[in-house]
């Protein structure tokens, strides 16, 4: 009832809230994630990367509007909040007229995301009806897709991701189940055009969630906040993202993560990558302290936070944070 729904997020709040003040409770420490899947779902951030890469007139590739673009991660590398992250190495081609190179990337980014924990899975061979996802999803979390942008550039033609993004994704310590998050339900973003039937669904699927991005160098005092964003700005909904990966009888399994990409909004301080907030290097990100940045520096430390606010309370998610460490 709506009685027991009301009762039962403010004490998951409250739980969540006094849970906080513990810096290292960690209900991931001894869990496994299943497999692993990142989508491309914010039209503001795919929007930015077209106009980077391939300009205007070419910013949303044909399908973008038509499905929920994704792929499939390596979840062998997904790690709980405080675990260092190391710069990776790879092949590069900074210089178009040379063959590529090896070394370390120089280009380190973040991603602001939000993911999703599958709670009950399907039979191979038997898509999850729109109308059912949201009984497959269990709950969220905060999620760090570290990616290394020089190396992601060289490689990903034509098969997408692949060493710039499997070194390392950080989501926060709990998850927080659907049912604290339905009072923050916010009408879903209007589709143009109008995706085929089985991504049809008019009730609302994504929330009002505030996110947070802040970055604190080795010698900084204070961590400096680069990104205020919210999970609303999404354009596919989660139960878009399930009932896609599956409509051709994709088995998904109870601890399945399903990530939303990165979350950027329509105003610059909203962009939820260095990429996008440097634009592509072109520009620098000032933290105070008389530091500045394009890319991350080793030694720095990123902290994302997320929260619903409440009529006097806050629903939070935990820190997910990582802090770089010098490449090998």
């Amino acid at each position: 009832s709506l009685t027991f729904r009301s009762r039962l997020w403010h004490l998951i709040a409250l739980f969540l809230s006094l849970h906080h003040t513990h810096k290292h409770a960690s209900i991931f420490n001894h869990t496994h994630t299943g497999d692993y899947t990142d989508f491309y779902s914010s039209r503001d951030h795919a929007t930015n990367v077209g106009i980077m890469f391939r300009g205007k007139e070419n910013a949303l590739m044909p399908n973008w509007l038509r499905l929920p673009v994704g792929y499939h991660g390596r979840a062998s590398s997904i790690v709980v909040s405080g675990t260092p992250i190391r710069r990776p190495s790879g092949q590069m081609r900074p210089d178009q007229s040379k063959p590529p190179v090896f070394g370390q990337s120089k280009q380190l980014d973040i991603e602001l995301e939000m993911a999703f924990f599958v709670g009950g899975g399907n039979r191979l061979g038997e898509p999850i009806p729109i109308e059912r996802a949201h009984q497959h999803i269990f709950g969220m979390v905060l999620m760090n897709d570290w990616s290394a942008r020089d190396i992601q550039a060289w490689e990903y033609v034509p098969l997408g991701p692949f060493l710039g993004k499997n070194f390392g994704t950080t989501i926060s310590p709990w998850v927080v189940p659907m049912e604290a998050l339905l009072p923050f339900a916010e009408p879903n973003t209007v589709q143009d055009p109008k995706p085929l039937p089985y991504l049809c669904h008019d009730d609302a699927f994504t929330f009002n969630i505030n996110l947070f991005v802040s970055v604190k160098g080795e010698a900084m005092k204070e961590a400096a906040t680069i990104c205020k964003s919210n999970f609303k700005y999404m354009y596919w909904t989660m139960k878009q993202q399930l009932a896609h990966h599956t409509v051709n009888g994709c088995n998904v399994r109870p601890g399945d993560l399903l990530a939303s990409g990165t979350i950027s909004g329509p105003d610059p301080d909203s962009f939820g990558s260095m990429l996008e907030l440097s634009w592509k290097g072109s520009k620098t990100v000032d933290l105070g302290e008389g530091e500045t940045r394009t890319f991350l520096k080793d030694g720095d430390e990123v902290t994302l936070t997320g929260y619903c606010e409440g009529s006097g309370f806050r629903l939070g998610f935990g820190p997910c944070a990582g802090i770089i460490l010098p490449a090998l």
